[in-house]
């Protein structure tokens, strides 16, 4: 009976911990890290502040692991294009329009990710999927090498130099201020107008011709 017990008590704490995870997440989305408290998300979940101590020793710990979570999903939905059948300039192509349309259409949780100042566990995982970015970028920087469309003489570097491009160019539209001035009704980049220069230039970065334009009718 006491393990049955110990069992059911477990999958509690398990269940309750994505719960107070998904409800982070859904904080960070509206808001920013800037909107993670602890209190505020025990009011969420509707348990006792305390009781979040159980799961996450602090707010930088549990940031970090929201961190994990939405970059994981960016991350593998990148992949997943990058690593489809097809010439490996589509595929990056296909990669960085990608990226750049899924940043568009969750701008807050986007800068989030990409910029907002952060506790340092956060900034921690913000490098380690830097590097996690890279080496994807790297594997198709390789494939295309060898297939003579790309010519790279450094992947490790390029590849950084990818994610470092990709961020730089998607941080000034996705920003608060950026945001508000659309809002207002100010002249700002459309998402066509950042993936198309992104696309552009990284292409160009590393070698690759650049895609055809559709014949005018």
């Amino acid at each position: 009976m006491a393990y049955r017990t110990t069992a059911l008590r477990i999958d509690r704490d398990q269940a309750l911990r994505q719960r107070i995870l998904a409800s982070a997440l859904a904080r960070v989305a509206a808001g920013g890290f800037a909107a993670l408290t602890m209190q505020a998300l025990a009011e969420d979940v509707g348990i006792a502040t305390g009781s979040l101590y159980r799961h996450f020793h602090n707010k930088g710990e549990l940031a970090a692991e929201v961190f994990a979570v939405a970059s994981q999903g960016e991350l593998e939905a990148l992949q997943q294009t990058l690593r489809a059948p097809g010439p490996p300039a589509e595929r990056l192509a296909a990669g960085l329009q990608q990226f750049a349309a899924r940043a568009w259409h969750s701008r807050r949780l986007a800068f989030a990710l990409i910029a907002e100042p952060v506790e340092p566990q956060v900034d921690e995982q913000r490098l380690l999927f830097r590097e996690a970015y890279a080496e994807s970028f790297g594997e198709l920087l390789e494939q295309g090498n060898a297939a003579g469309v790309f010519r790279v003489s450094h992947l490790g570097l390029t590849a950084a130099c990818l994610v470092g491009a990709i961020a730089e160019a998607l941080v000034g539209p996705l920003s608060p201020p950026a945001r508000a001035a659309r809002e207002a009704g100010y002249p700002a980049p459309s998402l066509s107008d950042v993936s198309q220069a992104l696309v552009t230039f990284c292409l160009r970065a590393v070698g690759a011709p650049l895609p055809e334009k559709e014949p005018q009718s």
